[in-house]
C-alpha cells in the first residue's frame, strides 16, 4: 500500500486496516487460524474472526486471530520503517506459517540496522515492534515526535542496547493520539526518513559477469528466474543431445535436469521453484526439488514460449509455423483453451505476463511480414496493439519493454496498464543473437534487476559434410555456412543439394553445384520457404512455403528444378504441411499434415488429375519423417506412441501391420537405396543401422538387431524443431552408399551469456 511515483512522491493508499468482528467468544478470542491472512476480496472483509492483512506484516494479535485497532497500525508502520533502513524483512519465513511464526515468537536482527540510526529512531522501532500491545507505541502521533526528535537532536555514538531503553517523550503526548491520523503520520514518517537515510544511499552499480555453456545450437533459449538467482538454458547440438541445464548464480557449475531430453523454451513459475518447457510435441513441468517432468498440454509446433502466473495459469505459444493462437491451462495440466483469436496464417508466441497477472504481452507473426507486439487479456476482448517488432519483446521492472531491433537490444519506457510506450528507444547491448525463423532474441530478464543476453549470430557455423559407413570424412559440399542451414535434399543423381538457408532475414530454398560447391538461390518471395525434395528424375523441386499469397499455415509448392518458370501451389488445405518424400515411381508425394486433435499425422497425395490425398498414419499421437522404401511398398517413421520417438515400419498402400525397427529411441529414418537396410539417429545421438528382410509372400518384414555405426555432430534447424510436423532428417544418403549429414562444426562453441545487475542504471546515464 505504499507506492513511489515516478517523481519520487511517496503515496500511502490505505495504511488502516478496518476492525475485525470478534467472534462470540469475546474480543480476546482466537479465530480460526487455517483461513487465508491475506485479503483477497471485499467479502473477505465480512467474515467473523478473520486474519486481515499481508503476513510479513501482521501484528502478534492479528496472528492470533484478535481483534486489530489503530496499534495494529503502529507494528505493521514499525515493520515498514526496519525494512526501509535494513532492507530486509523484519519477520520472514519460507512461507506463512514460518512468517508468523517469527511474529509471534522471534525478534527482529537489530544488528542490522545502519550504523548511523540515531537512537530515537532505534527506540521507536523497537516500542512499535512491543508483541504486547499493551506496551506498544499508542498511536502514530506520538511515532512522528520521535521521528522529529531524532532529526533535531545532536549526533550521537549509534548504540544498539541490549535491554529497551525507558520510555520517554511518547508517554507524555499519548492523548493526543485519539486524533492524530494514522496514514498521515506513516507518510511524513516515510518521506523524513527517505530524505535522512536514502538520500545518501550510493547509486547503483552496473556489474556484469559471463556465464559459459555447453555447446548449443539454440543460444537464444535461456531464461532468468523471477527471484534472478537461477538461469536455465538448453544446451546440445542435436535434438537427441538438446537438454534443460540449470546454473545458480552464486555456484560455479550448471546442472542438466533429468528427463528433459529434447527441450526448447524455457520458462519459470513465478515462485522459480519450477520450469515450464516443450519437448516432444508437449508442454511440461519439471519441479527443482525432484521428480519427473509432468505434462501438461499437447503443443501444435513445436513450442514458441511460455509465461506462468501466481494463479498457476499458463500461457503458452504453440510455435511459428503452426498458425495457431495463445493457449491457457493449468499449471497442474488439463484441457487447454484459446486466450487470442488470429486471422489465418498468423501465429502468435513469445508470451509474458504483465505484473497484473491478467494480461500478457506476446507477439503476432505473418510469415514475410514484420511482427506485431500486443497486449491481451485472459478475460477476451482484442489485443491492444503496441509496436511492430522483428521478434518477441519483454517487460522489464520498473516499467521498459525490451526487445531486438538489427541486433542491437534497446528499451524503452513501456506503461503496462495502458499498453503504450514514451521516449525513445535507448541501446542496450549490441550483436545480440537474433533467429528470424523463431522470432526470438537471445535476452531474458527478472524482477529483481537482472538482465542476461548473448552476443553473436545466432546458428553457429554447420557443414554439409560426406562420411563413410565408419563416420570417416571423406570430403564437404561448399564451405562453413552461418546462415543457419535446415532441411536439405539431395538429388537423386547426387549433383544438386537443395537447402533451405537464412540470408538477409528471410529463409528461401537454395540450390548448391555439388562438383562446384557454388549456392544459387532458387525461390524469391518474402514468405519463407523449407523441407525441399526433389522427384525422382530431378526435375522439380517440391517445398513448404508459409502464408503464401493468403493461402493456409503452410502450403506446398512446386518449381522446375532448373528454375525455368516459376512455382505453383501443389496442395493448398487449412493445415499446416511439409513435404517428405516422393516415391521411386513419381505417383506418391508424402507429406506431414498437422491436425488439431490428432497432432501430426502423415499423408499421400497422389500425382495424378483429379486424385484427393489421403492419410496413411493418422493417430492420437505424433507421426513424423515419413519416408518410402527403395520398392515403394513400405513406410518408415518416428512416432511417440510408446512415450518417446522410437522408428516404425508398416506396408504402403495396406494399412495391415507395424513393426518397430529401433531400441531406446530413435528418429531420422532413411532407408539405403537397396532396402536391405534402414538408418536413424539413436537416443545417443549415434547412426544406427537396422537390417531389413523383406518376407513377399507374408508381406512381412524380417527386423534384425540394430548396429551403432558412429556419433553424429548433426545441426538442429534454426527456429524449425526436430518434433512435430516439420520435422526433417538433417543427413541423406547417396547412391554409392555415402552419408551426406548437416553437421554443427565442433570448434564453434556458443559466446557466453552475459549477467548484467543493475542494468537500468546505464540507461540514464
Amino acid at each position: 500500500n505504499i507506492k513511489v511515483r515516478d517523481d519520487g512522491t511517496v503515496k500511502v493508499l490505505d495504511f488502516g486496516l478496518a476492525r475485525a468482528v470478534a467472534p462470540d467468544g469475546g474480543p480476546t478470542a482466537v479465530a480460526n487460524l487455517s483461513r487465508s491472512p491475506t485479503i483477497t476480496s471485499p467479502a473477505a472483509m465480512t467474515g467473523v474472526g478473520v486474519l486481515l492483512g499481508t503476513a510479513a506484516y501482521m501484528s502478534p494479535e492479528q496472528a492470533k486471530g484478535r481483534v486489530a485497532d489503530k496499534r495494529s497500525d503502529i507494528w505493521a508502520f514499525g515493520c515498514v520503517l526496519y525494512e526501509m533502513l535494513t532492507g530486509k524483512r523484519a519477520f520472514g519465513g519460507d512461507d506463512v506459517q514460518d512468517t508468523l511464526a517469527a511474529i509471534l515468537r522471534g525478534e527482529p536482527d537489530w544488528t542490522v540496522l545502519p550504523a548511523d540510526t540515531p537512537a530515537p529512531i532505534r527506540r521507536l522501532l523497537r516500542r512499535c515492534l512491543e508483541k504486547d500491545r499493551r506496551q506498544r507505541m499508542p498511536d502514530a502521533a506520538a511515532a512522528r515526535l520521535e521521528i522529529e526528535d531524532a532529526l533535531t537532536a545532536p549526533a550521537e555514538i549509534p548504540v544498539t542496547p541490549a535491554v529497551p531503553p525507558p520510555r520517554t517523550r511518547w508517554q507524555r503526548v499519548a492523548p493526543l493520539g485519539a486524533a492524530a491520523l494514522v496514514g498521515a503520520a506513516i507518510a511524513v514518517a516515510a518521506t523524513l526518513i527517505f530524505l535522512r537515510f536514502l538520500r545518501a544511499a550510493p547509486e547503483p552499480v552496473v556489474t556484469r559477469l559471463e556465464i559459459t555453456t555447453p555447446a548449443t545450437a539454440t543460444p537464444y533459449q535461456f531464461a532468468l528466474s523471477p527471484d534472478g538467482r537461477r538461469l536455465a538454458f538448453v544446451a546440445g547440438t542435436s535434438a537427441s543431445t538438446r537438454q534443460l541445464w540449470v546454473r545458480a548464480l552464486d555456484q560455479v557449475n550448471a546442472q542438466p535436469l533429468a528427463g528433459t531430453d529434447g527441450a526448447s523454451y524455457p520458462f519459470w513459475a513465478p515462485d522459480s521453484r519450477a520450469i515450464g518447457f516443450f519437448a516432444n510435441g508437449k508442454l511440461q513441468r519439471v519441479d527443482l526439488n525432484g521428480g519427473a517432468p509432468q505434462v501438461l498440454a499437447d503443443v501444435s509446433g513445436g513450442g514458441g514460449g511460455g509465461t506462468w502466473n501466481a494463479e498457476e495459469v499458463i500461457v503458452f505459444g504453440p510455435g511459428p509455423g503452426s498458425g495457431r493462437p495463445l493457449m491457457r491451462v493449468s499449471a497442474t495440466g488439463g484441457d487447454a483453451e484459446a486466450v487470442t483469436h488470429i486471422a489465418p496464417g498468423q501465429g502468435d508466441l513469445g508470451p509474458q505476463f504483465l505484473p497484473d497477472g491478467r494480461h500478457v504481452l506476446f507477439l503476432t507473426v505473418t510469415p514475410g511480414q514484420q511482427g506485431v507486439v500486443s497486449v491481451a487479456s485472459l478475460d477476451g476482448g482484442e489485443p491492444t496493439r503496441v509496436v511492430g517488432s522483428t521478434s518477441a519483446a519483454a517487460y522489464a521492472p520498473p516499467g521498459y519493454l525490451l526487445r531486438v531491433s538489427q541486433g542491437v537490444l534497446v528499451a524503452q519506457r513501456f506503461d503496462a496498464a495502458h499498453a503504450s510506450l514514451s521516449g525513445d528507444p535507448i541501446p542496450v547491448a549490441q550483436a545480440v543473437v537474433e533467429n528470424d525463423g523463431a522470432y526470438r532474441s537471445a535476452f531474458s530478464v527478472s524482477a529483481g534487476g537482472l538482465l542476461a543476453h548473448r552476443a553473436g549470430a545466432g546458428g553457429g557455423q554447420r557443414q554439409l559434410m560426406w562420411l563413410d559407413r565408419t563416420g570417416k570424412v571423406l570430403g564437404t559440399v561448399g564451405p562453413p555456412d552461418e546462415n543457419a542451414p535446415t532441411s536439405f535434399a539431395l538429388a537423386p543423381d547426387g549433383q544438386h543439394v537443395a537447402n533451405a538457408r537464412n540470408v538477409q532475414g528471410n529463409y528461401d530454398i537454395w540450390l548448391t553445384d555439388v562438383a562446384r560447391s557454388v549456392a544459387t538461390r532458387f525461390t524469391f518471395n518474402l514468405a519463407p520457404e523449407y523441407s525441399p525434395v526433389w522427384s525422382p528424375d530431378g526435375t522439380l523441386v517440391v517445398f513448404r512455403s508459409l502464408n503464401r499469397n493468403g493461402f493456409g499455415p503452410s502450403d506446398l509448392f512446386v518449381k522446375p528444378a532448373n528454375g525455368a518458370t516459376d512455382e505453383q501451389p501443389l496442395l493448398v488445405t487449412p493445415q499446416a504441411k511439409t513435404p517428405l518424400d516422393w516415391s521411386r515411381d513419381g505417383r506418391f508425394l508424402l507429406y506431414s499434415s498437422l491436425d488439431p486433435k490428432t497432432q501430426s499425422d502423415l499423408w499421400v497425395l497422389p500425382l495424378t488429375d483429379g486424385a484427393k490425398p489421403f492419410p496413411v498414419v493418422q493417430t492420437a499421437f505424433e507421426e513424423t519423417q515419413g519416408q518410402f522404401s527403395p520398392d515403394g511398398h513400405w513406410l518408415a517413421y518416428t512416432s511417440n506412441e510408446s512415450g518417446r520417438d522410437e522408428i516404425y515400419a508398416r506396408p504402403f498402400p495396406d494399412s495391415g501391420g507395424k513393426w518397430q525397427l529401433s531400441t531406446g529411441g530413435g528418429s531420422q529414418p532413411r532407408w539405403r537405396p537397396d532396402g536391405k537396410e534402414l538408418f536413424y539417429v539413436a537416443a545417443d545421438a549415434k547412426l544406427t543401422a537396422v537390417p531389413i528382410g523383406v518376407a513377399p509372400q507374408a508381406r512381412a518384414l524380417t527386423v534384425g538387431a540394430p548396429v551403432a555405426l558412429f556419433p553424429t555432430h548433426l545441426a538442429i534447424g534454426a527456429g524449425i524443431s526436430l518434433t512435430g510436423y516439420q520435422s526433417r532428417a538433417l543427413y541423406a544418403i547417396a547412391a554409392d552408399g555415402r552419408f551426406l549429414m548437416n553437421v554443427t562444426l565442433e570448434e564453434d562453441r556458443p559466446a557466453p551469456i552475459t549477467i548484467v545487475q543493475n542494468w537500468t542504471a546505464a540507461l540514464k546515464k
